[in-house]
């Protein structure tokens, strides 16, 4: 079923509350640590920047629009969002989904104004990171900065591989492939319990993320249903057969850049 998309501007539905808190370790840091390991000073700052204030944005609103003043760099700590660009006659394409511990694009400050809107897909809580406070981070040193970069690089990455899944995969592949992916991200910050996890995405989102219509897109999750592959229920899913699941999205977790590839500069 369509979902209907209520969009507000940047701010006018939001609620920010000084009293919200965050807990002292974030996704963002046991993102961060896939990459390098920190030392104590450099995890304290990591884990200060969900300090607040707490944004609140209810599910189906906007975090920001295209065109808004870019200013600080928004962290997700709790909930799903994701990236979208919106053609002139309403049609919406996703470009990416945003899950607990990502940066809303880490360089985006530097540009005039936001060249793609971000939405909610649940309710989201977040931090507005200034600009000063992210160029204070890099200055720590070459770990948190590097750290910072490999976040940057891989939201490239993952944005080649999804024009790969809409250029060259067919539809169960397409799917499969954006389910192994988000298992993945998840299980990458202690959301996932071994290959099970929620994932609150309507058959209208993964549509607008796969170029597919709702009625393709519940097509091919029968199909995988059907081969024992995945068991969805709600926001309920498990991978019955990970391996086989990648085997049919022909999903390489390369590009997702999780196997400590900073090793040479952990902290001792």
């Amino acid at each position: 079923m369509a979902l209907t998309w209520v969009s507000e501007h940047n701010g006018h539905m939001l609620s920010q509350s000084a009293m919200s808190s965050a807990p002292p370790t974030h996704p963002l840091l046991a993102r961060l640590q896939h990459y390098v390991q920190f030392a104590d000073d450099e995890r304290a700052s990591l884990e200060a920047l969900a300090a607040g204030p707490v944004i609140t944005v209810r599910q189906r609103r906007d975090l920001a629009r295209e065109g808004d003043k870019a200013r600080g760099v928004n962290l997700i700590l709790d909930g799903w969002a994701f990236r979208y660009k919106t053609l002139e006659d309403g049609r919406r394409q996703i470009i990416a989904f945003l899950l607990p511990g990502d940066l809303c694009d880490v360089h985006g400050y530097i540009h005039r104004e936001l060249d793609h809107s971000t939405g909610a897909v649940t309710p989201v809580r977040y931090v507005e990171i200034p600009r000063e406070r992210i160029e204070a981070l890099v200055a720590l040193g070459p770990r948190v900065a590097q750290a910072l970069w490999w976040d940057a690089s891989v939201s490239a990455s993952i944005q080649r591989e999804w024009t790969v899944n809409l250029g060259q995969r067919d539809a169960l592949e397409r799917l499969s492939h954006l389910l192994c992916e988000l298992v993945h991200r998840l299980r990458a910050v202690g959301l996932a319990d071994d290959n099970r996890c929620d994932i609150p995405l309507t058959q209208t989102d993964l549509a607008e993320a796969t170029g597919m219509t709702p009625v393709h897109v519940n097509r091919m999750v029968q199909e995988l249903r059907a081969r024992g592959l995945i068991r969805w229920k709600g926001r309920a899913f498990e991978a019955l057969d990970l391996d086989r699941l990648c085997n049919v999205a022909m999903f390489n977790p390369a590009y997702l850049h999780l196997d400590r590839e900073g090793r040479h500069l952990d902290a001792t």
